[in-house]
């Protein structure tokens, strides 16, 4: 097994190169998710010549199960749950408002230190591009399309380097369309396909939506 990718910017590169002739993307907007998925994500939205913003979203866990979501939050009180698993797990509506309440603290410290002053991008009938810099579970651009969706956004595309082929499948019932360069049998760890996969700062966040907006 060896790497496919150089970098998260080298990802991007050959995403947004990928997604530069799909239809809808003439007025795409394209969220990154934080903190890998933005430097992706910058490149996609310079290759469209699209706005880019981050999408911040917050899982809602069962109480004694925190990995179990039964739900996911974000921005302008956007809430997405899922009916089976709160019924499964017979979460109590006092429990869910705690987890909401603490989850939602953080999802606001999250889209202060990344967007400052800045005001969302309006998804309301657009064509939204949710990026990652790789997808193993699943589990946060599932919740980030939802988010996306609740927003208004009109067609919803999850577009990513690489990922779980079993995963990316099951996630085409929750974006309109799914783009991934590359699925392979033998999936590992998201870093185990860049030769460099090191951590992106919330500093480099920051800056990735200053030079996009400049």
């Amino acid at each position: 097994m060896s790497a496919v990718f150089v970098d998260r910017r080298d990802a991007g590169l050959r995403l947004g190169e990928r997604l530069r002739g799909l239809p809808g993307t003439e007025d795409a907007v394209v969220l990154g998710l934080p903190r890998g998925g933005v430097p992706v994500a910058f490149q996609v939205a310079r290759a469209l010549g699209a706005p880019l913003d981050v999408i911040v979203v917050r899982k809602l866990g069962v109480p004694y199960q925190p990995e179990l979501g039964f739900g996911a939050i974000g921005e302008g009180g956007v809430r997405v749950l899922n009916a089976d698993v709160l019924r499964l797990a017979g979460v109590t509506p006092e429990e869910m408002a705690e987890v909401e309440r603490r989850e939602r603290v953080e999802l606001e410290r999250r889209a202060r230190r990344f967007r400052g002053d800045r005001t969302p991008v309006d998804l309301a009938g657009r064509t939204v591009i949710v990026v990652d810099d790789g997808i193993a579970t699943g589990g946060t651009a599932r919740a980030a399309c939802r988010v996306a969706r609740a927003h208004g956004a009109s067609w919803v595309v999850l577009a990513v380097p690489v990922g779980a082929p079993e995963t990316i499948a099951s996630l085409r019932e929750d974006a309109d369309e799914v783009v991934c360069l590359y699925t392979p049998d033998r999936f590992s760890a998201i870093g185990a396909w860049y030769d460099d996969f090191s951590q992106t700062r919330d500093e480099d966040v920051v800056e990735c939506l200053r030079q996009a907006g400049s």
